[in-house]
């Protein structure tokens, strides 16, 4: 499952906002119902992840800590606290709590950026946030994918 793209919504005045038709076909066609929402570790976005990811990440997380270790323990509970499940209605909406659009500084329009396997939904003034200028961008592009370091690449 990969989203890609780049989307500018609004939200109504209740906080719901539309996913873009683009990532629900793409759930519908993985089979999914159900998101997890929780704000990004790093960034001030918010993740949705559909629930079969979000279940991948937290099994990965939970077997590299030990219950047993109060630290490691507080790190999954840090983790998971901030999750809710969120479900799309008939017309494709989903509503995102106030407290979410204030950790991510949301307040009526928004982006999504599709991520892989997970969504990114962004305050529209913080959308150009998480990247780099261009020349930095080729740059680290060619330091990470150069010939040198790709056998058999034929971009």
């Amino acid at each position: 499952m990969r989203f890609l793209g780049n989307i500018e919504a609004k939200m109504d005045a209740k906080g719901r906002a539309f996913l873009p038709s683009t990532f629900r076909k793409v759930l519908q066609t993985s089979g999914e119902e159900c998101l997890m929402l929780r704000k990004d570790i790093f960034q001030d976005c918010l993740v949705l992840y559909p629930q079969s990811v979000w279940n991948e990440q937290e099994d990965a997380l939970r077997s590299r800590l030990s219950r047993w270790n109060k630290q490691q323990q507080q790190i999954f509970r840090q983790f998971v606290r901030e999750a809710i499940e969120i479900r799309l209605d008939g017309n494709g909406r989903f509503l995102i709590p106030k407290r979410y659009m204030s950790m991510a500084e949301i307040e009526q329009d928004i982006v999504f950026i599709g991520v892989g396997n997970t969504i990114e939904i962004w305050s529209a003034k913080n959308a150009s946030e998480p990247f780099v200028d261009d020349e930095t961008f080729g740059q680290a592009i060619e330091e990470l994918m150069g010939s040198s370091n790709v056998i058999g690449n034929n971009l």
